[in-house]
């Protein structure tokens, strides 16, 4: 029997005329380079602390508002887009809904375990005013990935568009997955070398004390 499935049959169900899709879109990439250029800003320049007079941590909580709100927004989007697609048949299928289901719970585990174990400033970064963690935190979720809440959140978009059996939903996620990767490559060095200069302050510190 010859198959009734293909990537161009998924494709071909993907309605690009549809603005709600573009501004999905938009949102997804538009996120993550937000936070990235506010938080270099913040780094070098120190812009929103000096917007909130000086206090780091109102400056941090006031970011990690903005980006959970848009990070809702984002959200509304990409449901609203998904709505406005049609299904596939083959990903109306009780295994591809219960591959959806799983794949949210798993998602919403590692993101939410990992906001718990970072806390607001450490999920929202923090680093980035000044506020580190006094340790890198190594248990569960981050002993399974470096990045829990990218790739919990890259499946909580991917569940979603199998939930309601949407191809276009499937095309976002991919477009998540991507800026996702990127803003890792960005991320992570830049990450570690504020750590990483921290210890060298330590070892200065240290250093000094012992001469005296």
């Amino acid at each position: 029997m010859e198959s009734s499935f293909n990537v161009a049959d998924l494709v071909d169900y993907v309605d690009l005329d549809k603005q709600s899709l573009l501004i999905s879109a938009g949102s997804i990439i538009f996120n993550p380079l937000f936070w990235n250029i506010v938080a270099r800003q913040e780094y070098h320049n120190q812009v929103l602390t000096r917007l909130f007079g000086g206090k780091r941590h109102a400056a941090c909580y006031a970011l990690a508002a903005t980006i959970f709100s848009l990070g809702l927004l984002r959200d509304w989007l990409y449901k609203v887009a998904l709505s406005e697609q049609p299904s596939h048949p083959l990903l109306t299928t009780p295994h591809s809904q219960a591959a959806g289901y799983a794949l949210l719970v798993v998602g919403n585990i590692l993101v939410v375990s990992s906001t718990w174990r970072l806390g607001i400033t450490g999920t929202f970064l923090g680093d980035y005013f000044g506020i580190l963690m006094d340790e890198m935190v190594t248990g569960f979720p981050f002993n399974v990935t470096s990045a829990p809440m990218y790739w919990g959140s890259t499946m909580n978009f991917l569940g979603t568009a199998l939930v309601f059996g949407k191809p276009a939903g499937v095309a976002l996620t991919l477009g998540v997955l991507v800026v996702y990767v990127i803003a890792l490559r960005f991320e992570d060095p830049f990450t570690a070398g504020i750590y990483a200069k921290r210890e060298r302050e330590r070892e200065a510190a240290k250093s000094g004390k012992k001469q005296k």
